[in-house]
């Protein structure tokens, strides 16, 4: 991961998740952490995507085209894999179609979760969602990110 917005967020991600295994004894103060986690690495994603895509922009677009693009991507929220595809597609159509055969299966099924029951927990309902999946799930949206940004280079 190159993008320093993405690296950062991830720095402080990564961090996070270890300090809240440090006290995996306690279960319930795990389940709770890991709705808080959820909503941070639904806010990992969304940010990612949206730094990856203002970069490659900005670095390969006249000035106009990369401030059009940058104002754009600031509407694209809680992105779930169809999302992301078709955002992938509005840059270049093989990003698209590589990134949703890279994804299919495990990665696509981590990030649509995660935007899920982040929408779920925002909405007040109870999640299912435990420390070790959201950590799983995590570690899979960080390789989505990996790929997006693969694209880009």
């Amino acid at each position: 991961m190159r993008n320093l917005e993405a690296v950062r967020y991830k720095q402080r991600l990564d961090n996070l998740f270890s300090q809240v295994s440090a006290f995996s004894s306690d279960i319930e103060l795990q389940s709770h952490w890991a709705r808080y986690l959820c909503i941070l690495v639904s806010g990992f994603l969304e940010t990612s995507v949206q730094a990856i895509y203002t970069q490659y922009a900005k670095e390969r677009a006249a000035e106009n085209v990369a401030n059009y693009v940058t104002s754009r991507l600031r509407r694209f929220t809680n992105p779930n894999m169809e999302d992301i595809l078709r955002l992938a597609g509005t840059f270049n159509q093989e990003w698209r179609h590589c990134l949703g055969v890279a994804t299919e299966g495990e990665l696509k099924e981590a990030v649509d979760s995660i935007v899920a029951n982040r929408n779920r927990i925002a909405h007040g309902a109870d999640v299912g969602l435990t420390y070790v999946a959201i950590k799983r799930y995590y570690q899979n949206v960080v390789k989505v990110v990996d790929l997006i940004e693969s694209n880009c280079v």
